[in-house]
């Protein structure tokens, strides 16, 4: 490292301080020391400003008697060149006397960074061992800049150029600047595999967390060279291969070299697969004579004929171990033991339950949380101070803390406690930011144009709670949101999330109306295992549809729709002008002289449930509710195995002005079929009953449209008024079911990192049994002209009341492809899709497009 000097008032003298290597302090232990014995408090000081005589002679430590030998003086020599409060030490002998003559390292006075633009210097700040106030030391600002340099090396830039500057001040202080060139980003050019077999270097890209640059790479950070993150990746290919049945998988080395010509560097994976293996058997021993190994079976997570998975066998260890903690046995150990078959590829598994050493923790000791409370850490634990070790339960509070996502690092390791018995827990952290803010922005054929911009906090004042808050605009939606979670609710394991919104749906080509709900909404959510969570919900809110004047007003006759909406006694059964007649009310008059007749849909009204809610007004619903899911996806974002299971249930009637019973269910399965080619199979239904004498609304009816069966428009299947003077609207069943078969594919010819794979699928489902309002005689309605009029007897209200609705049970199947990109844009997804059945009235949208983006 090369030290540069500004140099104030020409001192000279200071150059000459810094060049003086410490060696030369060294060299001048060679002054004569006489063989004469000396003691400590006849060591006389010189030179020394800040540091106290008593201090500079405490290093001098002396043998029996009180005297100090020539190795006594050699050691206290060294010494106090150690403690870098010096950067000069010598020892004379004057006068029978030991003298040690100190020149004291400066004082920094401030410390400043220069040229650094990408990283700020608050961090750099916190980053450096020189401080402020503290002593200058030549080699701790050699280790400063190092780290530095480390810190840009990390985010790509190998580069980086740090040079120290130091300036001098008066009265012995310095200040010390660091002169930062920052170079450019150093990325990732390519990665390759080499001794890869059973999975294409296409498949494996997916494993690994460092991405190769592209057009696009400027939106993320993963294509930047990180050799930790590296080394970490071949970790993650190993565990993938072991949980693919792969037992002898070695990844031998990650070889990286720069390459001065594409100006970064090309990253090689060197991969042993071996055998893919079968578990054989499985069989369990104790040899804690109390306890049946057997009754720890249902604990097990393998099963024999599977695939040997290593990640299985993980979780299974850890639950028989916590559960045989939890019968008393808080020592005891399971040890899984693995014996090969080679010639039949398959392993025998035991698993072997002993008791472990007494051994008890004595302290947990929690280091690197500036901002998270202690408590927020400890309660991720499952034992305490005082507790037997359990190495089960300590890594599973190391995955829950990594799980927070709190922190960049966590590390749980043991320490060597009071005693033989007593271990110390050694919580080691890192801290990130866990604030977010995001403009959002999408499209989508349903929706429109949508932005949303949110503001949420993930440790809210280092507590663990998390709030959110958002607002949402666009074309056809628009509303806000508060979220708050607490998950530790009264120190249990239970999240209490209270949630409140309102949203403003407006009409648009698929639906005639628009909707305004305000609502809140407290739950509870319990983690009943690792692949299961419960929650319970009560929701309140308070719906209300709008519709433009030109659908609410029964008819464009002179009218005026007064008939309808604003009944009096003189309109009260009055409603239509028969064929070639004429109609006198409140002095106006109207005469047909198309002889077709003037009656409530000639304009195009709004269907009849449609507009009993409008004339209903404000509508109050509240409701109970619960929701089980089952969740083994390998990967919640990018799936390609496991399954995932959404059941949920609410009822109606807590209260309010409606009743009813909804239930659903969606499963989703993924499964590899071959390389690279991902299964997909997704069934989904639900039912809506009615209970006491509350009519079911037409609002609670389940809506149905591509989110069934792609190729339809959005409320593009099921029940639908089929009055033709109307607008058709559809009102909604109470019974669907849905099935869809679907194989993704990447495209092997582009790059792993444009994110792009395409779909083919078939679809098919079906919505039944619309069991909303049909009549309401109060308005006289028509929807078929040439019906018997009412008369102006209220018991003679003739053949147009009602509702004539399409409910065809015809199933509707359509068969497509679609783009999927996971974009540096969010996720976007293109669909095209040709039905090949569909009812009567069902509307078709055969391509559909969605999308959105945080940035």
């Amino acid at each position: 490292m090369i030290f540069g000097m500004r140099v104030r008032g020409g001192l000279f003298a200071t150059l000459v301080m810094f060049a003086v290597p410490v060696v030369a302090t060294l060299a001048a232990v060679s002054t004569s020391v006489p063989a004469v014995a000396q003691t400590v408090d006849s060591i006389v000081v010189e030179g020394n400003r800040r540091v106290e005589v008593e201090t500079i002679r405490s290093y001098f430590r002396a043998g029996p008697g009180g005297r100090l030998s020539q190795a006594q003086i050699d050691d206290g020599l060294k010494a106090l060149i150690e403690t870098g409060l010096f950067q000069d030490v010598r020892i004379d002998q004057r006068g029978g006397r030991l003298v040690v003559v100190v020149v004291e390292n400066p004082v920094i006075g401030r410390i400043a960074f220069e040229g650094n633009k990408k990283v700020k210097d608050e961090q750099l700040t916190s980053e450096i061992q020189s401080k402020p106030r503290g002593t200058f030391s030549r080699p701790m600002v050699q280790s400063d800049a190092q780290r530095i340099a480390e810190i840009y090396r990390r985010s790509g830039r190998y580069d980086v150029r740090v040079n120290p500057q130091i300036i001098e001040q008066p009265n012995n202080r310095v200040d010390l600047i660091f002169e930062i060139t920052e170079g450019v980003k150093t990325g990732v050019r390519s990665i390759e595999f080499v001794g890869n077999v059973a999975y294409s270097s296409y498949r494996l890209r997916d494993v690994i967390k460092t991405r190769e640059s592209n057009i696009l790479s400027f939106l993320g950070g993963n294509d930047v060279y990180d050799p930790d993150r590296v080394e970490a990746d071949r970790d993650l290919l190993r565990r993938f291969y072991l949980k693919n049945g792969y037992a002898d998988v070695q990844v031998v080395a990650a070889l990286t070299e720069y390459d001065p010509e594409k100006k970064g560097f090309l990253v090689t994976f060197k991969i042993e697969e071996g055998q893919q293996y079968r578990v054989a058997s499985v069989n369990y021993q104790s040899t804690i004579a109390t306890l049946d190994p057997n009754s720890l079976s249902s604990f097990s997570r393998v099963n024999v004929g599977s695939l040997y998975n290593a990640e299985a066998l993980e979780k299974s260890v850890e639950e028989m171990q916590i559960e045989a903690s939890r019968r008393g046995y808080a020592f005891a150990v399971v040890r899984p033991r693995g014996d090969r078959n080679f010639e039949n590829h398959t392993v025998s598994i035991t698993f072997a339950v002993d008791e472990g050493p007494r051994t008890y923790i004595e302290r947990i000791n929690i280091r690197g949380n500036t901002r998270t409370r202690d408590y927020v850490i400890r309660r991720e634990f499952d034992l305490s101070e005082g507790d037997a070790y359990n190495r089960a339960l300590v890594d599973r509070a190391e995955r829950r803390l990594k799980n927070l996502d709190f922190f960049k690092s966590v590390k749980i390791v043991t320490e060597p406690g009071s005693s033989s018995d007593r271990v110390i827990l050694i919580v080691d952290l890192e801290e990130k930011s866990t604030g977010d803010f995001s403009v959002s922005g999408g499209y989508s054929t349903s929706d429109g144009a949508l932005a949303e911009v949110s503001v949420s906090e993930r440790n809210l004042l280092g507590r663990g709670l998390f709030a959110k808050a958002s607002v949402t605009y666009g074309q056809y939606a628009r509303g806000y949101s508060l979220s708050f979670v607490e998950p530790y609710l009264l120190d249990y394991r239970i999240a209490l999330g209270l949630d409140l919104y309102q949203r403003q749906q407006l009409s648009n080509s698929f639906i005639s109306y628009g909707t305004n709900t305000l609502g809140f909404s407290p739950r509870l959510g319990f983690s009943l295992r690792e692949d299961l969570s419960l929650q319970l919900r009560y929701s309140i809110y308070q719906q209300e549809i709008t519709l433009p004047s030109t659908l609410a007003n029964c008819n464009n006759n002179p009218f005026n729709g007064l008939l309808a909406f604003n009944p009096s006694p003189a309109y009260a059964n009055l409603n239509g002008i028969p064929a070639g007649g004429t109609a006198t009310a409140g002095g106006q008059s109207a005469t047909d002289t198309g002889g077709q007749g003037l009656w409530c849909y000639n304009d195009g009204e709004a269907s009849l449930p449609v507009r009993k809610e409008l004339a209903g007004g404000k509508t109050l619903t509240s409701a109970l509710g619960y929701s089980l899911n089952y969740n083994t996806l390998d990967n919640n974002k990018n799936p390609t195995d496991g399954l995932i299971i959404d059941f949920k249930q609410d009822f109606a009637g807590v209260g309010g002005d409606v009743s009813y019973i909804k239930s659903a269910m969606d499963a989703k399965y993924y499964t590899p079929i071959v390389s690279d080619i991902v299964g997909v199979i997704h069934a989904q239904g639900g039912i809506l009953n009615q209970f006491g004498n509350t009519e079911l609304r037409m609002l609670d009816h389940f809506q149905m449209g591509p989110n069934l069966v792609r190729g339809f428009a959005p409320n593009g299947i099921g029940p639908r008024d089929i009055n033709p003077y109307g607008t058709q609207d559809a009102i909604g069943g109470t019974k669907y079911w849905g099935l869809s078969a679907e194989l993704q594919m990447p495209f092997w010819f582009l790059p792993k990192e444009v994110g792009l794979k395409g779909a083919v699928y078939a679809d098919a489902g079906g919505l039944y049994d619309y069991k909303g309002p049909t009549s309401w005689a109060a308005t006289g309605e028509v929807n078929v002209p040439g019906c018997i009029p009412p008369t102006q007897n209220p018991a003679s209200p003739g053949t147009c009341l009602g509702l004539q609705f399409d409910d065809s049970k015809v199933v509707r199947t359509s068969v497509g492809v679609g783009l999927i990109w996971q974009s540096p844009f969010g996720p976007l997804r293109f669909d095209y899709a040709v039905p090949l059945t569909k009812g009567r009235y069902d509307r078709v949208q055969e391509f559909r497009f969605g999308g959105g983006t945080t940035f």
